[in-house]
């Protein structure tokens, strides 16, 4: 699964392509010109998972805020940029750990040059971020529409022009909405690039349909040996993206540590709030810093055997429940009301007494 071929770039001390474990990143919603607002995101984000994290350089206020931003940050900082060459100096300036540009819109090929030369001074990574919602016209009547081959080639010139002026130090994103669309882009762009690809869905919703979405088109490029860094665009508070990315690379088998969360679907032989069980317990384990497997499970005829590889489970039954770990059935009927307080009790001794 893991794709080895791509070329490792550095963003800020962090390794990303060639090997090196994916990361998750999101993109702080604050005004980057309210540092304190943006340093207290970023802080929160980082203590959720995120590896790497972007913000919004819209304009010179945002641009005059990075040194104060990188002074503090608390993990790596990608300046976006659209359209204003200069902010894209400033914020190499201002000592960045990346900077993200899109296709054609910094504007001619000298402006481009001088971005290029500013980042490689101070070994910055260029992510080039080619998106359907900004596809450039000659390539939407090309091919008709923002396709996944309009995509890899609005990539493609951006890539030459960068290496034309002796700059190597490229990640790349070809992101869609439409699920297919995104898949199909990013296979094509593995098979030409060596660059290292950050993947995702772009505008792909709210905390629900969009973690569909990302999920599928995510892990179906990761489990396929697609992706360097990632992140999950959801029309949501961005912590949501990176609990959602960092179980998408779980379940890849890509990332080790925190707690597994598994329950069975509802069923005929069910006697149990199973439901509302599995929301309590799910809740209650989120937090721990464990590598483990908790499951919840609706009867106690096949739940310890079906969650087998759980570390800590429940089986339920006709108002009560009994616990088990490892599949091995240590506590029978538990009352309803007393599973999750035994079991986070068995979870904290870390197995029966």
């Amino acid at each position: 699964m893991k794709r080895d071929d791509t070329k490792r770039i550095y963003v800020g001390g962090v390794p990303v392509g060639g090997g090196a474990p994916v990361t998750v990143q999101s993109m702080c919603n604050t005004p980057t010109q309210d540092v304190e607002a943006t340093l207290e995101q970023m802080r929160r984000l980082r203590a959720a998972g995120c590896d790497i994290i972007r913000v919004a350089v819209p304009n010179a206020a945002a641009a005059a805020a990075l040194p104060a931003i990188m002074a503090q940050a608390p993990m790596p900082v990608v300046a976006d940029i659209h359209f204003d060459y200069r902010l894209a100096l400033a914020a190499a300036e201002a000592g960045v750990s990346a900077v993200r540009i899109n296709p054609g819109n910094i504007g001619s090929a000298d402006r481009v040059a001088a971005v290029a030369d500013a980042c490689k001074k101070r070994n910055i990574p260029i992510r080039i971020g080619v998106n359907t919602g900004s596809l450039e016209k000659r390539l939407l009547e090309k091919y008709g529409g923002p396709t996944a081959e309009a995509l890899v080639e609005s990539a493609a010139g951006e890539i030459q022009a960068l290496k034309a002026v002796g700059f190597e130090d490229i990640a790349l994103s070809v992101k869609a909405s439409d699920v297919t669309t995104a898949v199909a882009a990013y296979r094509l762009a593995a098979e030409r690039f060596d660059c290292p690809l950050h993947v995702g869905v772009t505008e792909a919703g709210t905390s629900y349909g969009g973690l569909i979405n990302s999920a599928v088109g995510i892990g179906t490029l990761l489990m396929e040996g697609i992706g360097d860094t990632i992140r999950v665009s959801l029309t949501a508070d961005p912590a949501e993206e990176i609990k959602a990315g960092l179980a998408i690379l779980r379940s890849c088998g890509l990332r080790k540590g925190g707690v597994r969360f598994v329950s069975c679907p509802t069923c005929g032989r069910t006697r149990i709030d199973l439901i509302g069980l599995a929301k309590r317990v799910e809740e209650a384990v989120s937090g721990l810093d464990r590598d483990i497997t908790v499951a919840v499970m609706g009867c106690e005829v096949n739940g310890p055997g079906e969650a087998r590889e759980a570390d800590f489970g429940i089986a339920g039954g006709p108002g009560f429940g009994s616990l088990f770990v490892k599949g091995q059935v240590v506590k029978t009927k538990v009352p309803e009301d007393k599973l999750l307080d035994e079991l986070m009790a068995l979870i904290e001794q870390g197995g029966p007494n």
